[in-house]
C-alpha cells in the first residue's frame, strides 16, 4: 500500500552531488519537483556540528542521505545528529541512505583486544532513531546481522555488468573476470555470471599487515581481457600489484571494477601509472578533483538505482527487484543500452 506522503530527502555534505543527482531522478519518476529539504548542517569553530531544519517534517517519510567516508567520524556525527534533529521533530520514518559504509572492514575480531566497529556503528545509528538503512556493496553481508532494524543493501554488480556489455561489445567472449583475494571470490563470481565470463583469483600471502609478500592466478588468463572485481580500493597498492601479475601472466589488458573507490593517500598517482587500462568506480563516495582528472579512472552513477530503491521504500515495494540487470536498464535509459 503506497505511502500518503510524499518522500523527503535531506542530505549531510559527505556528497551533496549524489544527493542531488537523486533528487533529479526523483523527480523525473515522480513527474514533480522532488528536492532536498532547506537545512543547514554546519560546524561550530570548535568543529562542534550543529543541524537546523527549516521545513516542517512531522509525519513525513525522511531518507537522510549521507555516506561515511572520509572523514568517517565527522560524517557519521553528521548521519546520527541529523537523524535526532529529525526524530525530535517528529519525522514519521527516518531511512539512512549511506552509500559508502564506514567501518564496514571492522566487521570481526580479527586478533584479541580488538573491537568490532562495525556492530558499534550499527547500534548508533538505531539509537540515534533511524528506522531503515539502505546502502550499496556491504563489505560483509553478516554486517546486515548487526542491525535490529531492516536493511536493504544494494548491489553494484547489475550496473557493472551494463557498463561491460556497454564497453566490451563484440569483446564479451575474451574477458576474464578476477577476484584480487580468495575473500572477493563470491562477489567476482556474481558477476562473472551476470555476463558469462569465465573467473580467475589472485591468491596473496602477507608476510605482515599492508606489505605483500607473494601474488599468485589461479587459473589461466593468457590472452585474456582481464577484469578485476572489488569493493573497495583504498591506497590501490593490491589492486595495482595484481593488474602486474597479471600481465606477466600472460593477460591482455587489466580493467578493474570497484564499488568504493575510497582512493587514500597515493591511490590516484598509483592508478594513473598502473599498467591498468581503467579503473571504474561508483559516485557512493564524493569523487575528488584528482579522481576526477585521472585518465584511466571512470565514474559510474548510483543515482538512478538510489532514486528507484527510495521510490520502492516509500512505495512499499521489493527493492530486490534492483539486483536484476534488467531492472536496470530503463532505469539507466540512454546510459547504456544492451547488447
Amino acid at each position: 500500500m503506497a505511502a500518503m506522503t510524499e518522500p523527503k530527502l535531506i542530505a549531510g555534505n559527505a556528497n551533496l552531488s549524489l544527493a542531488k543527482g537523486i533528487a533529479r531522478r526523483m523527480s523525473m519518476h515522480r513527474g514533480m519537483q522532488v528536492g532536498l529539504v532547506d537545512a543547514r548542517v554546519e560546524r561550530f569553530n570548535d568543529q562542534e556540528i550543529f543541524v537546523e531544519v527549516y521545513e516542517n517534517v512531522r509525519g513525513e517519510d525522511m531518507y537522510v542521505i549521507q555516506p561515511t567516508s572520509n572523514p568517517a567520524n565527522d560524517n557519521l556525527m553528521e548521519l546520527l545528529i541529523i537523524a535526532d534533529a529529525l526524530r525530535r521533530s517528529s519525522a514519521d520514518r527516518i531511512t539512512a541512505v549511506i552509500p559508502y559504509f564506514g567501518y564496514a572492514r571492522q566487521d570481526r575480531r580479527a586478533k584479541a583486544r580488538t573491537p568490532i566497529s562495525a556492530k558499534l556503528v550499527a547500534n548508533l545509528l538505531t539509537e540515534a532513531g533511524i528506522d531503515r538503512v539502505l546502502t550499496l556493496d556491504l563489505h560483509a553481508a553478516q554486517i546486515q546481522g548487526f542491525f535490529d532494524i531492516p536493511v536493504d543493501n544494494l548491489y553494484a554488480a547489475p550496473i557493472f555488468a551494463l557498463d561491460i556489455e556497454h564497453h566490451f561489445k563484440g569483446q564479451m567472449d575474451d574477458l576474464m573476470i578476477v577476484s584480487p583475494d580468495v575473500g572477493g571470490v563470491a562477489r567476482a563470481r556474481e558477476l562473472a555470471k551476470r555476463i558469462n565470463a569465465p573467473l580467475s583469483i589472485v591468491d596473496k600471502r602477507r608476510e605482515k599487515a599492508g606489505e605483500i609478500a607473494e601474488m599468485t592466478v589461479i587459473g589461466n588468463v593468457e590472452g585474456k581481457k582481464c577484469i578485476i572485481v572489488d569493493d573497495i580500493c583504498d591506497t590501490a597498492g593490491t589492486l595495482c600489484k595484481a593488474a602486474e601479475v597479471l600481465m606477466e601472466n600472460g593477460a591482455t589488458e587489466v580493467h578493474s571494477y570497484i564499488t568504493h573507490g575510497v582512493l587514500s593517500g597515493p591511490a590516484v598517482e598509483r592508478v594513473s601509472k598502473s599498467v591498468m587500462k581503467s579503473l571504474v568506480i561508483t559516485d557512493s563516495i564524493e569523487p575528488t578533483e584528482a579522481v576526477k582528472n585521472a585518465p584511466n579512472i571512470r565514474i559510474v552513477p548510483t543515482a538512478p538505482m538510489f532514486a528507484q530503491a527510495i521510490l520502492n521504500i516509500w512505495h512499499g515495494t521489493s527493492v530486490s527487484s534492483l539486483f536484476e540487470t534488467d531492472t536496470l536498464v530503463p532505469i539507466y535509459e540512454g546510459l547504456y543500452q544492451r547488447i
